[in-house]
């Protein structure tokens, strides 16, 4: 049962990423080859505000090559480091990014990005009892910018396109999983 691996070769490496070339043989006995690409484990944070006035989100929005264009999402990223605090990890991010400080931080989920071509772990946290300050952002991302808005406002963007990070699609689907659950206590 499974996929067995029967070699494997580092095809290319830079400081974030690494890719392999690996041949396989599935569980019926035909060969393949498949590309795999190893990232460091990663956190995506959601920055929630709850005021008198409702509730509202932090997004970051920046230039992303890949597909050429600038998205919105939930403040995310790496250290280039195999072993990571994943709480360290998210609130440097944060800070990194946004500037902001959280007072209380809440695990709600370890996801794989894209595992289909990826190995990459991303934790996922929810940031309460926010403090704006200086954002700290690396050579790459001196392009980021700060937008606050109401969950309906960004619900309303994760549904007419305006958001399109499924990082982000994905973490907000499991807070609101998470949080009926909290709520049914």
């Amino acid at each position: 049962m499974g996929i067995k691996t029967i070699s494997s070769r580092e095809v290319y490496r830079n400081p974030w990423t690494s890719v392999r070339e690996d041949v396989i043989e599935r569980s019926n006995g035909k060969r393949g080859i498949y590309g795999v690409i190893d990232k460091d484990p990663a956190s995506i944070i959601i920055p929630l505000e709850t005021t008198p006035e409702g509730e509202f989100v932090y997004l970051v929005e920046q230039f992303r090559y890949t597909v050429g264009g600038r998205f919105m999402e939930f403040p995310q990223g790496g250290w280039e480091e195999a072993e990571v605090v994943p709480e360290d990890l998210a609130r440097g991010e944060l800070k990194e990014e946004t500037g902001i400080s959280a007072e209380k931080l809440t695990h709600l989920a370890d996801l794989q990005i894209a595992y289909g071509v990826m190995n990459q772990k991303h934790h996922l946290f929810l940031a309460e009892g926010l403090t704006l300050g200086e954002t700290d952002p690396d050579p790459e991302e001196s392009d980021l910018s700060l937008h606050r808005y109401s969950v309906a406002e960004f619900e309303r963007m994760l549904l007419d396109g305006a958001i399109v990070d499924n990082c982000t699609a994905a973490a907000w689907g499991v807070y609101l999983v998470w949080k009926r659950h909290q709520d049914q206590r």
